[in-house]
Parts: structure tokens; sequence; C-alpha cells
């Protein structure tokens, strides 16, 4: 097998005000920052340049939405050619009137879309209210291909659900992002924030691990409206060692080397992928086993 050079990954977690252009104009240097420290691959969280507006139904937040090509894909292409550096980026996606979704797009080094995805589970929370905003997804679970390897992207909510990251390891991904936007309503934390917390981190480690692949899950932080965004934004190895982990109460680029070869290695020694009964699975397409 040919070796490959570890890849460097950044994972930026942001606060972010009512200001869309200075939640951009902070990515975009945070994106220099990492760019210039060694990062080959740039991970912004869900939703980068907005508050998170789902804590209510209110019709005046679909002013933030946009297409794609526009303002923010648009920043993120010119920062990708301009670094040389392959970023995620999520956003509200506008894909025509009334029908929106929650996305998060690829460049890759030159700034040409390397590919696009829409968040496949939304949820319907007190202060998550995004069924209201956006449509679920409709291109799958996907591995896009970059000059840094294969990436599969979901999104916050996605997170709990171990067939998304299945399916997206079985199509191929590397390295499985989740760009997040999560965090504690007050009158919950003191009770259970940090088994919240710890649900959350342990879920996706054992994504990694169930998978063989790397797991990146870059957070907002800082407190909007009714929710304190936990931060602790993480990186974590196929066998899911965390190999770092951010603060949940300051704005953190974490820069990690990647070793992709690992990969190989995990999977040969435990073989989860090779021992699958898939001729016994046909129960999962179904809501309920009555």
């Amino acid at each position: 097998m040919k070796h490959r050079d570890p890849v460097s990954v950044a994972a930026i977690q942001m606060r972010c005000s009512t200001d869309v252009d200075d939640n951009l104009d902070r990515a975009m240097q945070a994106i220099a920052k990492a760019a210039k420290d060694g990062a080959k691959l740039i991970c912004l969280q869900e939703l980068f340049s907005s508050r998170y507006f789902c804590q209510s139904e209110d019709h005046d937040q679909f002013q933030l939405a946009e297409s794609v090509p526009g303002r923010t894909t648009e920043a993120l292409s010119n920062a990708a050619a301009k670094h040389k550096v392959v970023i995620v980026g999520g956003l509200f996606e506008r894909r025509s009137a009334g029908l929106f979704h929650n996305s998060a797009v690829v460049f890759e080094t030159d700034g040409s879309l390397a590919g696009t995805y829409r968040k496949m589970h939304i949820p319907d929370d007190p202060f998550f209210y995004e069924k209201f905003y956006f449509t679920p997804g409709d291109l799958g679970f996907q591995a896009i291909s970059t000059s840094v390897g294969k990436l599969g992207i979901c999104i916050c909510w996605d997170q709990w659900f171990p067939e998304a990251a299945r399916l997206t390891a079985l199509a191929g991904a590397e390295i499985l992002i989740y760009p997040t936007a999560i965090g504690w309503q007050a009158d919950e934390k003191e009770a259970f924030g940090a088994s919240q917390l710890n649900a959350w981190q342990t879920m996706m480690r054992s994504h990694a691990i169930a998978n063989g692949l790397f797991v990146v899950a870059p957070n907002r932080v800082g407190v909007e409206d009714n929710i304190e965004f936990w931060g602790n934004s993480f990186v974590c190895d196929p066998y899911g060692d965390l190999l770092k982990t951010a603060a949940d109460d300051a704005e953190e680029t974490l820069l990690v080397d990647c070793v992709l070869d690992l990969i190989e290695t995990a999977r040969t020694h435990w073989p989860f992928l090779r021992d699958r009964r898939i001729d016994a699975y046909g129960g999962l397409t179904k809501r309920f086993l009555d």
C-alpha cells in the first residue's frame, strides 16, 4: 500500500453575531490564519455567517438565505483559491422560492465547487425549530473527492444517526465532518449539561470507531438568545481517540494532523465492515419492527 502524507485539518470554532458582514469577515480571517499555520483542510461550523436563527419561527429570517452560487460561497471559493486549501462551510441555502436547505459546501484548492451536502435529518425541539425553515436534504450521503482525500459531510442533528455515518463511510469517506450548532439551554445546563455534552461527543467518537475513519466536529461557541453554545469542537481518529478538543467558552481553531494510513490499519485490525451481516439488515428500512 502506498503511504500518504498526513492531512493537516483545521476546525474553526467561532462566536456569531447579528452582523453577517462581521461573521463572514472573521471567518475569512480565521481561514487565512489556519492556512498560514499549515492547514490543508479547513472546516467551519453550521450556518457560520449568522446567529442561530432557528430559535423561533420567524418569516423574516428567510432573508438570511442565499443561493448557490452566492455571497457566502463566493467568499469561500475565493479563500480556497487564495490559500490553496480545501474548505468546508455551512450556509442557509435558498434553492427556490419557498424551498430552503441547511447545507454545506466543499471547495477545492482552485476555488471550484467539489460538492454540496444538504442536511438530511431536520430537528424540531425547543429553540431548534429547524423544520420551519429547512426541507430535508435530497442529495444523499456522499464521499466528496478532494485533493486531501474523500470527505463525508453530515450536519449537526445528522450526528445522532448511525445509519448516516455508515452510509457515508460505505460511499468511501475517509474524514467525516459534522458542522454543528449545539449547546445548553439555561434551565437544563446544571442538571443535564455534562451528560448532554458527553453524549454528543461519545456518539461521534462511536461513528469513528464503527466505521474506521476520522471525525471532525466544528461547533459554535457563545451565548445566543436562549442557547449557550458549548464549543468543545474536536477531532478524533479511527479508534475514537481524541486528538484535540477546543474550550467550551472561547473562540479557537484546532489544527490536527490526520494520518490517513491509520484508516487501513484500523479497518484491518477491527474488521467491522468485513463482518457486517448485510443479508440480515432489511429491517433498517422500516420505521419500527412491530
